[in-house]
């Protein structure tokens, strides 16, 4: 007893057995998950920036049925690549099911991940055992009145416990699997996957680094239309509407397409309703803050 004692004390002292300890402790690796549809604009540079982060790491590329470059991509970067259902929500899934991380964290493609993201995501819940995951402080990229808005905006919801799949969600794979996971439903698979990670215990909002997000989705709309459009979808989903009845609806509210290639030869009109190239639907994310749920913690670059 009094051996031990002394042990316990002299670790307590010693400076350097600290770090040798959280050294055993760190997580072998992160599982970067990637959905994909049409992303031969985007994902290159973010494959760029996870190729420049420190940490041990795996990527999945989940595509659910691209037609252009998007694989070619991936596997170009030397990451590994599945094939899934349409629908982010089916795509997630099948990538989860494969991946061999300790830590779960799921990118969308039009992400700008910046240096020490990973090491970040490590540092946080290492620290603290009783966080079970989190997100990233977002930033809409787009100098625009409402760009800035939306940046203020997310920041706000974020206080309350509310957050999207486009600010980066990390999650310990053993809480991921006792949630059941990311559900196959056609919309809304963050919202619900958020409400079941926050119900479940503390959650952390990394500051800095934060991810920057493009606001591509919202091209050559009006603000206004935009929002209109999230509270109808999110009040209906908060008084318990289908995933289904939402995508369909949402169809309504969505961008217009979003042309990834159009080549036309010259001397060839453009013909309404002709196909010209890959044609990718933007996604439309938000929520109406109409309850608190607990348990978030804000991390700083400080920790």
């Amino acid at each position: 007893m009094i051996l031990f004692i002394v042990i316990k004390v002299w670790r307590r002292r010693n400076p350097t057995e600290r770090p040798r300890l959280q050294a055993r402790q760190k997580f072998t690796m992160i599982s970067i998950i990637i959905p994909t549809l049409n992303e031969e604009r985007s994902l290159p540079s973010l494959l760029d920036a996870v190729c420049r982060q420190g940490l041990e790491y795996e990527v999945i590329v989940v595509d659910g049925g691209s037609q252009d470059r998007t694989l070619e991509i991936a596997r170009g970067h030397g990451f590994r690549t599945l094939p899934s259902p349409p629908g982010r929500g089916n795509g997630i899934c099948v990538a989860a099911k494969e991946a061999r991380g300790d830590v779960l964290f799921f990118l969308h493609a039009d992400s700008s991940l910046l240096p020490g993201a990973l090491n970040r995501i490590n540092e946080v819940l290492l620290a603290n055992p009783k966080i079970i995951g989190g997100n990233f402080r977002l930033i809409f990229d787009g100098d625009t009145p409402f760009s800035r808005w939306l940046t203020g905006f997310y920041a706000w919801i974020r206080s309350v416990g509310l957050y999207y799949g486009d600010s980066g969600i990390f999650v310990r794979r053993s809480v991921y699997e006792a949630l059941g996971g990311f559900r196959s439903i056609p919309l809304m698979e963050d919202l619900d996957f958020v409400r079941r990670l926050e119900r479940f215990g503390r959650t952390c909002c990394i500051k800095d680094p934060p991810l920057i997000t493009s606001s591509r989705r919202f091209d050559r709309r009006h603000p206004l239309k935009i929002v209109y459009g999230w509270a109808k979808l999110h009040a209906l989903f908060w008084l318990g509407v289908s995933p289904d009845r939402l995508a369909e609806i949402y169809k309504t509210h969505a961008p217009l397409p979003e042309i990834e290639e159009a080549p036309i030869w010259p001397g060839k009109p453009f013909v309404k309703g002709e196909r010209h190239g890959s044609i990718k639907l933007g996604s439309l994310f938000l929520t109406l803050p109409t309850r608190v749920l607990t348990g978030q913690q804000v991390i700083s670059s400080a920790g």
